[in-house]
């Protein structure tokens, strides 16, 4: 690490985002490197298309489709858009994949760097408003077309719940009570979630409701990704608790979409 360009003036303090900003401006994210992104067409860059955050008696269930659109090609079939912030927290991403991967990068950083250079964990809306801060310093991409808008979810470990946070395209934070998605398939997704949803429900059945509501929006929306049975391609799935933020296994998500898509919902005999 270059620390030759701080001074008492510019001290960063705990903040890895503002260290670079002094020391190493190149390595963030700005508008300068998609000076051009005028001169071609934006939505030939892959998307990620829909995910989704809903809570649950004992925390949150974070979901997203696996597929990456670039216009009207399929750019990625099996892309990850659900990924941890830190060991009880994560971040689901929608928007332009290459911007939103390296945001997710850069958020991870920040806040372990916090957790160094403060001693402690960053409190949950700490985390948030970090995430904000970040998306909001994203502005002049996003008026290029290089959107991301992504959900921010965990347990508290302080209030001992789990919460949900939505954004906007200027850095805007939303605490959701219940549930959120975003991206194309979103509206299809939040009124299926709508149709079943509890605040005290059980984590099995959270699953379900989150695997179906991206079902549901693969079934009116081209952008979201639904099962694909041949290639053995299924949602991503986490549950964060006290326990801390879990990947279902891929065996896992396969069974229980069998099971959905054999359901009487799906049209099947059970």
């Amino acid at each position: 690490m270059d620390f030759s360009k701080i001074t008492p003036l510019t001290d960063p303090g705990t903040s890895f985002i503002e260290y670079l900003r002094v020391s190493q401006p190149d390595l963030l994210p700005n508008a300068s490197k998609y000076e051009f992104a005028n001169s071609f067409d934006t939505a030939s860059l892959p998307h990620a298309t829909t995910v989704v955050a809903l809570t649950f008696k004992d925390g949150v269930i974070m979901a997203g489709d696996r597929r990456a659109t670039a216009g009207l090609s399929i750019a990625h079939r099996k892309m990850d858009k659900v990924l941890p912030a830190d060991s009880h927290s994560g971040i689901a991403i929608a928007g332009t994949a290459g911007i939103a991967m390296d945001l997710v990068r850069l958020f991870q950083v920040q806040l372990e760097h916090y957790e160094k250079m403060a001693g402690e964990e960053l409190s949950f809306e700490g985390k948030a408003n970090q995430l904000s801060f970040m998306i909001r310093g994203n502005l002049p991409m996003a008026m290029q077309g290089l959107l991301v808008v992504p959900l921010f979810a965990g347990f508290d470990l302080a209030r001992k719940i789990g919460r949900v946070f939505s954004y906007d395209a200027t850095g805007g934070r939303y605490e959701e009570l219940d549930y959120t998605a975003t991206g194309s398939g979103s509206v299809h997704a939040k009124n299926w979630i709508k149709a079943s949803y509890d605040k005290d429900l059980e984590v099995d059945v959270a699953i379900d409701i989150a695997i179906r509501s991206l079902f549901a929006a693969a079934d009116e929306d081209a952008g979201t990704g639904g099962p694909d049975l041949v290639r053995k391609i299924f949602p991503s799935v986490a549950t964060i608790t006290q326990d801390g933020f879990e990947y279902l296994s891929d065996e896992e998500i396969e069974q229980r979409a069998n099971s959905l898509l054999a359901g009487p919902e799906q049209g099947g005999d059970q």
